[in-house]
């Protein structure tokens, strides 16, 4: 006979004291519980993402990666727990997303333009105020293509690469990156990871990124993640403090080295268990 378990009932569950992070923390989070056919993929899980730094997070297949930076940016609901930016709620809180799967995110029956616009037409923006940040964006990001075509009608890393704009258009307080580079090619992977670099710099915006791939991982971030297997919990943050603007030479620097040998050591300690 097959069991069948149901997830628990989380109303008659007493609510924890909320615990604020230490000083210079963006999101927190307390008492992250979510269950997936009755089976906990997160429970009780508590993080203090830092302000102004970019986290990468990295962990065993099947460990709910994506998940976790869905429901801190409210596309995945969550069963219990609470989340604060800055001591704000998430509605209070300005965000941009840039999705895996860039040929489904972009609206096919707009201009390219226009789908980078959309957010700030959101906002109220006025023509004025649009055309400046479209203009700022397209300096920023070096934009060699024609931005007036429809994205089915560009690369796959111009589609990407208008995604990212299109985040970054109402200047997020965090932007969230769910494997942004799994699907562009080797050439196209560094371009965006300068931009991105270059951005971060230049605005100092709380990153969440996604990585299947450790060297990315580990090459843009000031702290990398790690998870256990599921039910998933913290394995081992790692600080990296590379100096950026970060490059090529960076890969065989004995501080890149030394941390990404740390981070498949514990990955693969996950795994095995």
């Amino acid at each position: 006979m097959n069991t069948v378990l149901n997830a628990p009932s989380f109303a008659d569950v007493p609510s924890r004291r909320f615990v604020p992070g230490p000083a210079g923390t963006h999101i927190t989070i307390r008492g992250l519980t979510k269950y997936f056919a009755g089976w906990p993929l997160y429970e009780d899980f508590d993080l203090d993402i830092p302000k102004a730094r970019i986290v990468s997070v990295f962990g065993p297949n099947g460990c709910g990666k994506s998940t976790l930076i869905n429901m801190i940016a409210g596309l995945v609901p969550i069963d219990r727990g609470e989340i604060l930016f800055d001591g704000k709620s998430l509605k209070d809180t300005r965000i941009g997303y840039v999705f895996q799967n860039y040929r489904e995110a972009l609206f096919p029956w707009m201009r390219t333009i226009d789908n980078i616009a959309y957010p700030l037409l959101l906002e109220g923006k006025s023509k004025a105020e649009v055309d400046r940040r479209m203009e700022e964006l397209m300096a920023s990001f070096d934009v060699r293509f024609d931005l007036k075509r429809y994205p089915y009608e560009l690369s796959g890393g111009q589609q990407q690469t208008a995604s990212i704009m299109r985040a970054l258009a109402p200047r997020p307080e965090v932007l969230f990156l769910d494997e942004p580079f799994s699907a562009l090619d080797y050439e196209m992977t560094l371009f965006i990871r300068e931009k991105l670099q270059e951005v971060f710099m230049q605005t100092g915006t709380t990153m969440l990124l996604v990585s299947h791939d450790l060297e990315e991982a580990v090459y843009l971030a000031d702290q990398v993640l790690l998870l256990t297997k599921r039910p998933t919990r913290i394995a081992e943050i790692i600080d990296y403090d590379e100096a950026r603007p970060r490059t090529v030479e960076t890969l065989s620097q004995a501080s890149f080295i030394k941390t990404r040998k740390r981070s498949l050591e514990i990955f693969q300690r996950e795994v095995r268990r």
